[in-house]
């Protein structure tokens, strides 16, 4: 069963900080930041299937 709980506190804290970045005009920072748990999110989804 996937844990929607803790994907959603990865893509909100990832959100969270890539708004931070933003903030202080590092684009690349927040792309990756972004990427980074795209990713992540979807690696959980695919071992919990």
């Amino acid at each position: 069963m996937t844990d929607y709980k803790t994907l959603y506190h990865l893509l909100f804290n990832a959100i969270t900080d890539g708004l931070d970045a933003l903030g202080q005009l590092d684009v690349p920072r927040a792309t990756q930041l972004l990427e980074d748990a795209q990713i992540q999110a979807e690696e959980i989804l695919l071992e919990t299937e």
